[in-house]
């Protein structure tokens, strides 16, 4: 399930809970799609706090997204991830140096707003 949270117009953050489907997904590209058509770069803030797995076509979608993106990097300079969860923590510092021009930071549950400050200080421009 996925919801949407309400941000400032330049970030774009979600709360994905228990089973992520190719539906759910949809929601997040299209999200993406409008804000990066408005806006230069973005923040992105991912709450996974209550995240449980992710359908096969939801991981395809988001494999397909990810690539058609791979060009504009650069217009993410900043993406959130919160979790708890020791195994999120771990892929999200590890996959963080492997994406260049984009710093990844993990904040626990309780730090939500502490992680949308964070993302919201995206300069905008060039």
């Amino acid at each position: 399930m996925i919801e949407i949270y309400p941000t400032p117009d330049h970030v774009a953050a979600f709360r994905i809970s228990g089973r992520l489907t190719g539906k759910d997904y949809e929601t997040v590209t299209s999200e993406v799609r409008a804000r990066l058509g408005r806006h230069e770069k973005l923040g992105v803030l991912v709450d996974l706090s209550e995240f449980e797995d992710i359908t096969p076509e939801a991981a395809w979608k988001d494999i397909r997204f990810s690539f058609s993106l791979i060009g504009e990097l650069k217009r993410f300079p900043r993406e959130a991830v919160i979790s708890d969860k020791q195994w999120v923590r771990v892929f999200a510092t590890i996959a963080g140096p492997l994406v260049p021009y984009v710093t990844i930071r993990v904040f626990g549950s309780e730090e939500r707003e502490a992680a949308l400050a964070w993302v919201a200080e995206v300069p905008q421009g060039a």
